[in-house]
C-alpha cells in the first residue's frame, strides 16, 4: 500500500499504467478516518485492516506539486550518520562500533517531494541522499527481528546539509546545520514494507542537473534499518508517525575533492527503488 499527503489530506496512491492516482481516505472510509495524514498513525493497525478490505472507488490523477510531506507532524526525527563504509572512509571518519551516532533534524524542515530550497546567503549546501522510515506503532525495548512490524513504510528523504554552520564552533552543530527551511523533503509517498521483495536491499541515489553524485543499496548498511530502530528503542520511546533517516552512501560534496556544493539554478533528482522520487530545485 502506498498511502500520501495531497494538498494536505489523507490518500491512498494507487501506480496505475497511467500514472499514479489518488483515493481520498476521508471520503472513501465516509468519515471513519480523518483527512489529516497524521493522524492516521496513532490508528495505523486499524486503518491497515480497513484499507485491506475496503471496498476503494477509482483514484484520481494529481499534479505532483501537490504532495507533502508523508508524515507532516513527527514528534521526533532521527537520524544516523556514518552508517555506509564508503561515506565514513570519504569524510576521514572511522566506522562506528555502534548504530549510536545519531542526531535530529527538526521538524519544521520537513517538506513534500517538490519543492524550491532557498539557499542561505553564506553557507556550502550538500546533499545526501537516505532511505527515510516512518514508524507505525510504538516501539519500547523491541529486537530486531520485531522491528519490520513497528514500522509504517518507508519512503525517500534528503538530509540536506549546510556544512559551514553544521562544522562551526567548538562542537559541531549538526541539527541546526540540517534543519534550514526547507532542508528535509520526504515523499513522494509512504510504501508498506510488504510491498518491497526485500526492504533490507534497496537501491537509491540522486543527481544534480542530471549527473549521478550518489547510489547505494540499504543491503550495504552498516547497521540495517532493523538494527537501528532497535537500538533507538532500548534507549527511548519510538512513537507513531516519527521520522528516522537512515544514512546516506558515499559521493556527497563535502567528501570530493575540489569540495561541491548546490548552488542556486541546480536540481536535485533523489530516488529509492520501488518508492519514486523527490526532485528540488535551489535559488539564492
Amino acid at each position: 500500500m502506498r498511502i500520501a499527503n495531497l494538498a494536505g489530506r489523507l490518500v491512498i496512491v494507487d501506480p496505475t499504467p497511467k500514472g499514479p492516482t489518488s483515493i481520498d481516505v476521508e471520503r472513501a472510509s465516509s468519515g471513519h478516518f480523518s483527512s489529516d495524514p497524521h493522524s492516521i498513525y496513532d490508528r495505523w493497525d486499524e486503518f491497515r485492516r480497513w484499507a485491506a478490505t475496503a471496498e476503494l472507488p477509482a483514484g484520481q490523477p494529481f499534479p505532483p506539486e501537490e504532495l507533502l510531506a508523508p508524515s507532516p507532524r513527527p514528534r521526533q526525527v532521527l537520524a544516523i550518520g556514518l552508517n555506509y563504509r564508503e561515506h565514513a572512509a570519504e569524510t576521514g571518519h572511522a566506522v562506528p562500533d555502534a548504530p549510536l551516532l545519531m542526531f535530529t533534524k527538526w521538524p519544521t524542515c520537513l517538506t513534500g517531494p517538490v519543492t524550491t530550497v532557498e539557499l542561505p546567503a553564506e553557507g556550502n549546501t550538500d546533499w545526501e541522499v537516505e532511505v527515510v522510515v516512518v514508524i507505525g506503532r510504538t516501539a519500547r525495548h523491541i529486537t530486531a527481528e520485531d522491528v519490520w512490524g513497528h514500522v509504517a513504510g518507508l519512503t525517500v528523504g534528503q538530509d540536506l546539509s549546510e556544512r559551514i554552520t553544521q562544522m562551526s564552533g567548538p562542537l559541531p552543530q549538526f541539527s541546526l546545520g540540517k534543519s534550514l527551511a526547507g532542508f528535509g523533503p520526504t515523499g513522494p509517498w509512504l510504501v508498506t514494507p510488504e510491498e518491497f521483495t526485500d526492504p533490507d536491499d534497496l537501491e537509491f541515489g540522486c543527481s544534480v542537473n542530471g549527473e549521478e553524485v550518489q547510489k547505494g543499496r540499504t543491503s550495504e548498511l552498516i547497521f540495517s534499518i532493523p538494527q537501528i530502530v532497535a537500538a533507538l528503542s532500548q534507549r527511548m520511546t519510538l512513537l507513531p508517525g516519527d521520522v528516522l533517516f537512515t544514512g546516506t552512501p558515499s559521493g556527497v560534496g563535502i567528501g570530493r575533492k575540489p569540495p561541491r556544493f548546490l548552488s542556486p539554478g541546480d536540481e536535485l533528482v533523489s530516488y529509492v527503488e520501488g518508492i519514486g522520487e523527490l526532485r528540488q530545485s535551489f535559488t539564492a
